[in-house]
């Protein structure tokens, strides 16, 4: 289980206290150096410091992720395939190669990545409806956000005009299912073009770099990382944020479900989900080390 850090800009005497406790906390002796563009102040440092020691309803920190595990060929039939499990959170990914593109795109020598989501019905406490769960605009939503990410890491002209269709099924559902879907989906994507590359169907990786997502918000008047489900349908924000492995963001989704946020509440979250995506970009490059091809 791993747990994000804090920091202060300019800590009082009480606030190098805490940023002491914090740098012996997690031996970081860059503790204050990474973090120069977030405007901390000390109040926040202590409302940080407090978050190490309180927990939440799963006995976690606020500032601490659920255990992360990715097993690679999951599906062996596939190009590439992982199954993420993000606490009870468990995606199914799995990346088919197509060698053709779709109707707009033929002969302009690019390629295309894209995703489908789903839920299988008992996923969650209440049977999902397979069929109208498929036309819903939730699940439209969620597959717009899992491709644009993969292709925002993606050199579709060194692709070639062929297809990558990655797809997220969702076996438990605990929140934060989009945001595995993202971090899964792109280890599968990995392992593919891994693959098409050892087969010598390409000759350059067509990767840019990694891409991961967390969810953040504000719960009980505390921000928090990688929220449940029971935190997530009562919290009072809400937002998933996903980044690429050279830390520029891809998509910042926030919605305020009760109260307005203020602009340094969203630093702190900002700063929270930076920490998560770092988090999920060391299980991704874990898990590709310890992969193994795909048959196909």
């Amino acid at each position: 289980m791993a747990t994000a850090r804090g920091s202060s800009n300019k800590p009082s005497s009480i606030g190098r206290k805490i940023e002491s406790d914090l740098r012996l906390a997690f031996h970081d002796s860059d503790f204050l150096d990474s973090y120069r563009s977030f405007p901390f102040n000390s109040r926040d440092l202590f409302r940080l410091h407090r978050r190490m020691t309180d927990t939440r309803p799963d006995g976690r920190s606020f500032s601490e992720v659920r255990p992360i595990e990715i097993t690679t060929g999951f599906m062996p039939h596939a190009e590439g395939s992982v199954l993420i499990k993000n606490g009870d959170t468990h995606v199914a990914c799995s990346a088919t190669v197509q060698h053709y593109v779709p109707p707009w795109l033929r002969g302009q020598g690019r390629g295309w990545v894209t995703a489908e989501y789903g839920m299988l019905p008992r996923s969650t406490g209440d049977r999902v409806d397979r069929r109208r769960a498929a036309t819903g605009g939730r699940t439209r939503e969620i597959e717009r956000i899992i491709g644009r990410s993969l292709r925002s890491v993606t050199d579709l002209e060194a692709l070639g005009e062929r297809s990558i269709i990655v797809d997220c099924d969702v076996l438990r559902a605990d929140g934060g299912t989009r945001t595995a879907s993202i971090t899964g989906g792109y280890v599968a994507l990995a392992i593919a073009l891994r693959n098409l590359i050892m087969r010598g169907a390409l000759h350059d990786n067509p990767l840019k770099s990694s891409v991961a997502a967390i969810s953040v918000g504000i719960f009980n008047g505390e921000t928090i990382i990688d929220l449940t489900h029971a935190e997530d349908s009562r919290a009072d924000v809400d937002m998933n944020v996903v980044m690429t492995g050279t830390g520029d963001f891809v998509e910042v989704q926030g919605t305020a479900e009760g109260t307005p946020f203020s602009g340094s509440q969203l630093s702190e979250m900002l700063w929270l989900a930076r920490e998560g995506c770092n988090l999920m970009a060391e299980a991704q490059r874990e898990a590709l080390r310890g992969a193994t091809n795909n048959a196909r």
